[in-house]
């Protein structure tokens, strides 16, 4: 795993224990959180940050809306145009920098950059609009950065059994597939640890 020591942990508080970080070498990783357009990236930094996140979002127009369809219901007015940004400590001698990319083709050239020195990938989807999830799925695959699918549990989307969200996404069988509510912060910080063992055990082998 890609790692670095942190130069400046003055801000960073203290452990539950009382331990002051300061004292603890800390590792840091890059994690990107990809998928498709309106699938809840920015909602899932938000929600796991430990700081206030940054976000590059854009307020949508009518003029967009047949090159950024949402699906039916959704009240999605925002729409991130360049990335998001945040970070989360997922122990007390580990941060995460957590880089939301925009799911819309127009922004995929972004890709390549805010996956370089990444140790791993989240892509989140919805069970609605699987396909969406295609683009994100293929680039990991080709580019070899380890990376879990989590899906969305969005209100009133269907529920699929998991070997056939994989077979939908046509997901290799060293994939791992998670559910997870992008605004819960613990759901958010479960699926992001569940990345990390993934990539660790990556490197193990």
């Amino acid at each position: 795993m890609d790692s670095a020591i942190s130069p400046d942990r003055s801000a960073l508080g203290s452990t539950p224990g009382g331990i002051p970080l300061t004292e603890l070498p800390v590792t840091s990783a890059k994690i990107v959180i990809a998928g498709g357009f309106g699938v809840g990236k920015t909602t899932l930094v938000a929600s796991v940050s430990e700081i206030t996140p940054l976000t590059t979002e854009a307020v949508m127009t009518e003029a967009g809306s047949g090159t950024d369809p949402l699906v039916d219901g959704s009240t999605k007015t925002t729409t991130t145009v360049a990335m998001d940004f945040g970070r989360l400590h997922l122990a007390p001698d580990l941060v995460l920098y957590l880089f939301g990319a925009p799911g819309q083709r127009r922004f995929w050239f972004m890709w390549d950059d805010l996956a370089r020195g990444a140790v791993g990938a989240v892509v989140l989807t919805d069970t609605r609009r699987l396909a969406d999830s295609f683009p994100a799925v293929d680039y990991f695959e080709s580019s070899g950065l380890p990376f879990v699918v989590a899906v969305n549990r969005f209100d009133g989307a269907p529920n699929y059994a998991d070997a056939d969200v994989r077979e939908a996404l046509s997901l290799s069988p060293g994939v791992p597939l998670l559910w997870c509510d992008a605004r819960s912060r613990l759901s958010a910080a479960q699926t992001l640890a569940a990345l990390v063992e993934h990539s660790l055990s990556l490197e193990e082998d």
